[in-house]
């Protein structure tokens, strides 16, 4: 099979990572990067650094990715779509959700691949998280709820947290749940002094019925990547950061204590920390986009689901401005 002719659009602290891998997916090769600012952390190699997308798209290149802050998003996925380059983006997609639709459309109607960089869905712990509830383990599933916290990354200055992290977090939860989300409501905080909320409360309700709820933030000291799924068979603790699976299963032993029966609710029963294989997720992102270009079918985000995911977001932001829940009206189409 051919191997790919492969473009960089952006070298800063995600192209520098973009670079590395592409360099070592089989079928794949990086013929051409592009900065305008340059190349600060000295990932080019040799290779001329481009000014622009058009310098990239001259080098004739077969796929594209995108790794340059969110106002640049759409204006620069519009020009390799029209040039005919499979083109994967950093997410979020685009500014706004009229803007991602536009960019997805774009794609769809050239039949190009177009997809988004959500790569939670390639977190190892993620995955077989997924898996076992698609298997039953956990039984009906009542909630996913997910902790996103860190301190501030100076490097972000077009878009809150909200669009930065959260975007992340509907796109797990609905990826991992297999719905969309009917309702979502929300609170902000601004706390650093910044245009952009930097923090935010999300609940919201998906198409299946499950409760989700994120707390996400550039407050902490610390940091957390956690996703939690409660189900009646007990609960998923998923650590992104470590890609670490456990389950704490609901217990079958009556506990004869009345005080802390009563107390616990729910009995606690076995705790199982599961063992397997760890690839990096954006590795594994990479090597399915190849594999999306070539016909495969992979759980690559789409440009249209992810313009779902930043319209959940948008409508948590107003929420959150309006005091009140507002609907998601908005469908995935192919």
């Amino acid at each position: 099979m051919a191997v790919l002719r492969a473009g960089l659009l952006g070298l800063g602290m995600m192209g520098r990572h973009h670079a590395r891998i592409l360099r070592d997916v089989e079928g794949v090769e990086l013929v051409a990067v592009a900065d305008p600012g340059g190349d600060p952390h000295r990932v080019a190699t040799g290779m001329e650094v481009l000014a622009d997308v058009d310098g990239l798209i001259g080098a004739g290149i077969d796929i594209a990715v995108v790794a340059i802050p969110t106002r640049f998003h759409a204006d620069a996925a519009l020009a390799l779509a029209d040039a005919g380059v499979h083109t994967l983006v950093e997410k979020p997609i685009a500014d706004d959700t009229e803007t991602g639709r536009r960019v997805a459309e774009a794609f769809r109607s050239r039949g190009l691949i177009g997809a988004v960089g959500h790569v939670e869905r390639f977190n190892p712990a993620l995955q077989q998280l997924r898996a076992r509830l698609a298997h039953g383990d956990a039984g009906d599933v009542f909630q996913i709820a997910t902790r996103r916290q860190s301190s501030f990354p100076s490097r972000i200055g077009d878009v809150g947290v909200a669009k930065d992290l959260g975007t992340h977090d509907i796109d797990l939860t609905g990826w991992v749940a297999q719905s969309t989300y009917s309702s979502v409501s929300a609170q902000t905080a601004h706390k650093s002094g910044r245009a952009h909320e930097d923090m935010i409360s999300i609940t919201g309700r998906l198409e299946n019925g499950i409760v989700a709820n994120h707390l996400i933030n550039w407050l902490s000291p610390m940091k957390e990547r956690v996703t939690v799924v409660t189900g009646e068979r007990g609960a998923f603790v998923a650590d992104t950061a470590t890609g670490d699976l456990t389950f704490y299963s609901n217990g079958t032993v009556a506990l004869e204590w009345e005080s802390m029966s009563t107390f616990r609710g729910v009995s606690e029963g076995d705790v199982t920390r599961f063992a397997f294989a760890k690839k990096e997720p954006l590795r594994s992102e990479l090597e399915a986009f190849r594999d999306t270009v070539r016909g495969e079918t992979t759980e690559l985000s789409t440009m249209a689901e992810a313009a779902h995911t930043l319209e959940v977001v948008e409508s948590a932001l107003r929420s959150a401005q309006a005091g009140g829940e507002l609907i998601v009206t908005g469908r995935v189409t192919p």
